[in-house]
């Protein structure tokens, strides 16, 4: 085999195994146990972060940030997953922030001089917008680990009337115009609930704390497993075209929404009730676009609202 494919299966075999001795290593490639040292040699000063281990026991192990292969790409596939990181730049928060910029600096300055100036020139030619939000979402990391490996965070959470501390079991968590929500099961509703990632104030593993077994649970389906149906009313706006634009970022996940061949389109579905008063501003903020239908629990609250906003400019 040749040196060079050697070291490539090389790599791939020893991110693979993770722990490793020198005598596995050179019966599995046929080769000498000194060529497997000058192997993994070279292997190091590639970058790969190899500890090595003496006594009966020992061996090498592969350090936790593991070097992956090098990989082909086309030009194509190499500008496309460029910008696919780059769109990510709108964003302040992110659960990979730093891991993002150093992959993206890397993919960029290995390009040839030539892909690297397309990419100069079509970085003003398109964009991935997002909103911007004055928003901070410092515990991405730690709620999307959770989600991963199955554990418990402890976390403060900003609600209307309160801060509230809450024991929960991330599902995972997602963005939407602009801000970062987690689906995730409370043990404290015994139920899941959506919390908004820039109320979470503090939040910290609880090692001690027995999860449930959640592996079946994912951002698709996590919503069938609300088991408080009770405190859900049933939901019918109609939208006009423009209506159905304002809303499909903002409700889609939430109550769904059904578009016609026009554009137009209605919203049908159970809402919790807990969701009315922001319900409530949002659909004051589109004013002709939506008509609320029911319940007339939201129906009330737009009222109420509208009644506040005539009497605040009938004062000024």
């Amino acid at each position: 085999m040749p040196k060079s494919k050697r070291l490539m299966e090389l790599m791939m075999t020893v991110n693979r195994k993770r722990k490793f001795t020198v005598k596995e290593l050179a019966g599995e490639f046929g080769v000498s146990s000194r060529t497997i040292l000058r192997d993994l040699q070279e292997l190091s000063e590639l970058g790969v972060p190899l500890y090595s281990e003496v006594g009966p026991h020992g061996g090498y192990q592969v350090l936790n940030e593991r070097v992956l292969p090098p990989i082909a790409f086309t030009e194509e596939e190499a500008v496309a997953i460029f910008f696919a990181s780059h769109a990510l730049r709108h964003y302040s928060f992110l659960p990979f922030e730093s891991e993002s910029s150093s992959a993206l600096s890397k993919f960029y300055n290995y390009m040839s001089g030539d892909i690297r100036d397309r990419i100069d020139e079509m970085k003003n030619r398109v964009d991935f917008v997002s909103p911007q939000r004055q928003s901070a979402f410092p515990h991405l990391g730690i709620l999307l680990d959770g989600a991963v490996r199955q554990r418990v965070i402890r976390i403060e959470y900003e609600s209307r009337e309160e801060n509230l501390c809450r024991d929960i079991q991330p599902v995972g968590i997602y963005a939407s115009g602009g801000l970062w929500y987690c689906p995730a099961y409370c043990f404290r509703r015994k139920d899941f609930r959506l919390f908004r990632c820039d109320r979470i104030l503090s939040a910290a593993l609880l090692p001690e704390a027995e999860p449930l077994d959640h592996r079946d649970v994912n951002l698709s389906n996590w919503k069938t497993r609300i088991r408080s149906k009770r405190h859900g009313a049933d939901c019918y706006v109609e939208l006009s075209k423009m209506g159905v634009e304002l809303c499909e970022p903002e409700l889609s996940r939430r109550v769904p929404m059904h578009v016609r061949e026009d554009g137009s389109g209605y919203l049908e579905g159970s809402l919790p009730l807990e969701d009315i008063p922001f319900l409530a501003r949002f659909f004051i903020g589109l004013g002709r676009e939506a008509t609320v239908k029911q319940p007339p629990e939201l129906l009330d609250e737009i009222k109420r609202g509208l009644a506040e906003l005539t009497e605040k400019y009938n004062r000024e």
